[in-house]
This record gives structure tokens, sequence and C-alpha cells, in this order.
């Protein structure tokens, strides 16, 4: 059974594989302020001393309309230098098991950029996600200039980034930004069956596999070498073979 706390900012469901965290400021259209960044820190301080794999959803049939404009338009230059949701996201990136963002509705800037820290993103019919910062007078800076062009590719990228323009759901698909689509009342189901496949393997080699995944160019393939020799000696891997292997000979 799993134990159900309320925050501020975050409604925070926590089981013993995962953890769902349901951004909740429906009056401000769950736009990202710095309570709620400091939420998400203490979040992640959690998933790295326990790590399990983290379901981000909105509620009230959004994601995250951005980041809270009432704050970031009185924030100065210093406030830029300290990467404050940089700083928040790029931990949630980092996470030791993967990160599924369930995107119902808008998504845009801060919260586009929340979502591309994910690893895996589904969303709805509904769905709208972009980068409108140019037309508010600044950047995209909280991962989107280089996460973007891993996910969809540099053209596609600078084309969204320099026009500010929302992809429909059916465009986010196609661009490979999202990897499925679902009804909004079958979405939070849907990232649970996603979490179900990953929490049925080895949890040791899944970090092994994200730790790849987020590895730098210059580092593969002797990161994948090292990993591999570690899952070789564990007996984890030894349990798992054997009973693939009695499995396959009943047949």
């Amino acid at each position: 059974m799993a134990e159900a706390s309320t925050v501020r900012r975050l409604r925070i469901e926590r089981g013993e594989d995962r953890v769902t965290a349901t951004l909740d400021r429906p009056e401000t259209r769950n736009a990202i302020d710095q309570t709620m960044i400091d939420e998400l820190h203490a979040l992640c301080a959690e998933l790295e001393e326990d790590p399990r794999i983290l379901i981000l959803i909105g509620s009230g049939g959004i994601f995250a309309s951005g980041a809270d404009i009432a704050q970031l338009r009185d924030r100065r230059a210093q406030d830029a230098r300290a990467g404050i949701n940089t700083t928040a996201f790029r931990r949630i990136r980092a996470l030791p098991m993967p990160v599924i963002a369930a995107v119902d509705g808008y998504a845009l800037g801060g919260g586009a950029e929340l979502a591309y820290a994910a690893d895996i993103r589904i969303g709805t019919p509904g769905t709208r996600i972009g980068n409108p910062e140019t037309g508010l007078g600044i950047i995209a800076a909280a991962g989107a200039t280089w996460r973007l062009p891993q996910i969809v590719g540099e053209a596609r990228a600078a084309e969204l980034l320099l026009t500010g323009r929302q992809l429909s759901a059916t465009e986010a698909l196609a661009w490979g930004l999202l990897s499925s689509l679902h009804e909004p009342d079958d979405l939070l189901a849907a990232a649970h069956a996603i979490a179900d496949r990953i929490a049925a393997n080895d949890p040791l080699a899944t970090r092994h596999t994200k730790t790849a995944l987020l590895a730098p160019p210059d580092r593969h393939p002797e990161i994948e070498l090292e990993l591999q020799a570690e899952l070789f000696e564990s007996t984890e891997k030894h349990r798992r073979m054997t009973a693939f292997l009695e499995r396959r000979s009943r047949r």
C-alpha cells in the first residue's frame, strides 16, 4: 500500500518502487515558482538516497504552464547566474532511476524544460509543448538549448526555440518529443504501466543503463564495459539468467 502525503506545491505518493509527484498549483496552471523548485530539490534528495522510479504529472489537465512570470519578472542577473530552475532540472535528469513525465495540456517554457529532463515523456491528444521565452525577452535557459537538440535534432530544436511556437500532440509524437499518446483519464495509468515494466527488471541494471545513456560521447564504450563488468559479477544476473534457462527448458 502506497503512503500518500501532501505538500504545498507537490502532491507526492510514495510506493515501494516508485514515487508519483503531481504539480499542484491549479490557480496558476501549475506555474513553477521558487517553492515548487525547493520541493523538487527535497524530492530529489529523497530519491538520491532511496532510488525509485519518478513519475511527474500535473493537476487539472495541465502539466506546467511555465515558470511563475510574477517571480521571473523581478529576477535580476544574479538570479540568472544562480540557475534556479536549471539546477533542479539537472538534478532530476541525474536521478539514479528513470523519470517519466506524463504530459497533459500545456507544457510551456519551464514546464517544457522540466519535461525535457525526464527520460520518458508520454502525452495526451491535448498536449501542447513549446518554449515561448524569446517572446518574453529571455531565453530558454533551464535545459532546452542543449536537451532539445538531443531529443528532436538541431534543426527542429532551433525552429521551436527561435519561433516560440507550440507543438501539438501529434507533432510532438512525430518529432519524438513524446513516445506515446493516451486519453487524459488513462495517462497516469499508462505512466504506471511503463513504471511496471521498468520495475520488473533488475534495479542495478536499470541504474547502470541510465548511467550509460547520460554519459558524454567520449566515455563510450569504456563506460559500458565497466558497468557490464560489475553486472557480470552480480548474483542477480546469475539468478535471472538461470531462471530464464529453466523456463526455456520447460517449453
